[in-house]
């Protein structure tokens, strides 16, 4: 359902996932391009902070999942993977699923697995309201063609918000550092990041934050999506974190400023350090 794309396309394998090279450099493109050096293009403090803490439990990662009771149809949720939905092969339709949760406020992180090879010709993920249509007739990127929700198509790199009303030409492409023309194809997995006290979506890709692709979503109720036309593929989402908007107490702040003095490469000496137990404890989040 709804063929691959292919031709004029950068590749990227996934090794960054793994502790290898990231398999994806925004670094050069930003030395051609010194604009990008903005607001919209620095990862937040708050983002590294919830990226440092331990993953969400399992318990949290399911209240935070797919939807059985939102979706279209053609969608369903695997029975022993609660984190994972499949989509029948269904021929001229495109299907959606939004997550169980919707965010009001808050700093909010998932990941999203979704194999290249079961992309096909729209495959979108971003964030919608309750009210964003879950099916269409035919292969579409349903995900951002209206005012109700917003999306990055990872086939074509552009960025959707009431698409149907816009010229196509008029769609931004995402990241923005990209050429006219120029692409590139995602792992299998990236980061969706809602900053619902900024009112932004952001997204990262092995480790390399990609920008700010929408503003302006401050006072909505949004909800995790996707939208899906290729039969038989599977797309798991897990809830890596989330920060409320208070402050946050000195200790963790403390926490976080001792464990970048380490370096991620050395955290493992934290239990060598000549301090108290309890100290090292609180430094490892245990």
């Amino acid at each position: 359902m709804g063929q691959k794309i292919s031709g004029g396309i950068k590749s990227v394998d996934g090794r960054g996932e793994n502790g290898g090279s990231p398999s994806y450099r925004p670094s050069a493109h930003r030395r051609q391009h010194p604009e990008l050096r903005g607001p919209d293009f620095s990862k937040p403090p708050r983002l590294d902070l919830l990226l440092d803490m331990p993953c969400a439990g399992q318990e949290t990662q399911h209240r935070h999942a797919w939807n059985p009771d939102d979706r279209s149809l053609n969608i369903f949720i695997k029975d022993e993977d609660k984190l994972t939905f499949h989509r029948h092969p269904v021929a001229q339709s495109t299907d959606c699923i939004r997550g169980r949760v919707g965010y009001t406020r808050g700093l909010h992180v998932w990941k999203i697995h979704w194999p290249s090879r079961q992309r096909g010709t729209h495959a979108v993920v971003g964030v919608a309201t309750s009210e964003a249509s879950l099916h269409s007739v035919g292969y579409t990127a349903l995900v951002g063609s209206d005012c109700e929700s917003w999306g990055w198509d990872l086939g074509r790199n552009r960025l959707y918000h009431d698409s149907k009303n816009r010229a196509h030409s008029s769609l931004p492409s995402y990241p923005c550092f990209l050429e006219p023309e120029e692409s590139f194809t995602l792992p299998d997995a990236l980061l969706v990041i809602l900053d619902m006290d900024e009112g932004t979506l952001s997204f990262m890709v092995d480790g390399q934050y990609l920008g700010v692709a929408f503003r302006g979503l401050k006072g909505k109720k949004l909800y995790p999506i996707v939208s899906a036309v290729w039969g038989h593929c599977e797309i798991s989402m897990k809830y890596i974190n989330g920060l409320d908007p208070e402050p946050l107490p000195l200790m963790d702040l403390c926490r976080r400023a001792a464990r970048l003095a380490l370096g991620r490469e050395r955290l493992q000496e934290i239990e060598s350090l000549p301090l108290p137990q309890s100290l090292k404890n609180y430094l490892q989040y245990q």
